[in-house]
């Protein structure tokens, strides 16, 4: 599972890779979890606000911090549908 969370560096940003990162090990969950900042890349795919998460390439979340749960559901769902 490829997790992408977009954002320039920001203390939100960085906050949301870290609750990612969190919560596939919590959850056992192999993923390949990058931090993108470059703001040309952002823009290509169509970011609007900031933090935001793609997994497997969809725009999942945008423009907030996901809770820990949040997180967790988010790669529970695209865990049990690569499955």
């Amino acid at each position: 599972m490829k997790v992408e969370i977009f954002g320039p560096g920001c203390p939100r940003c960085e906050e949301t890779f870290r609750t990612m990162i969190n919560a596939a090990a919590e959850l056992e969950i192999p993923a390949d979890i990058q931090h993108v900042t470059d703001v040309a890349t952002i823009a290509e795919r169509g970011i609007m606000a900031t933090p935001a998460v793609a997994v497997n390439g969809e725009v999942v979340l945008h423009g907030q911090v996901p809770t820990r749960a949040r997180a967790k559901a988010i790669l529970r769902q695209y865990y049990a549908a690569e499955e």
